[in-house]
């Protein structure tokens, strides 16, 4: 992938960035995706992530506020997470 100057990302780097995922409902969700969040973030804690269940409770909705320090940090995280088993959906 051929690198955006800084001049022309609409992101400014270091800032905090929400991620939302979403998957099936399961007792390990939430911690999982910690554990992958913070291989791109060591920062990152459950303190920085809302838990929302869906309306009938078949799926968690979690939106993660990560420190964006590159596009590459971003892009690697989108990539594990979207592949990760129990994700559905990252936006």
């Amino acid at each position: 992938m051929k690198a955006i100057p800084p001049s022309e990302s609409l992101i400014e780097y270091p800032s905090d960035f929400p991620i939302k995922v979403m998957g099936p409902t399961h007792n390990d969700f939430a911690p999982t995706i910690v554990l992958v969040v913070q291989k791109h973030d060591q920062d990152f804690h459950e303190g920085k992530m809302e838990v929302r269940p869906s309306a009938q409770g078949n799926y968690t909705g979690l939106t993660c506020v990560v420190r964006a320090v590159s596009r590459e940090q971003l892009d690697a995280l989108y990539s594990e997470l979207s592949a990760h088993p129990m994700v559905k959906i990252v936006m």
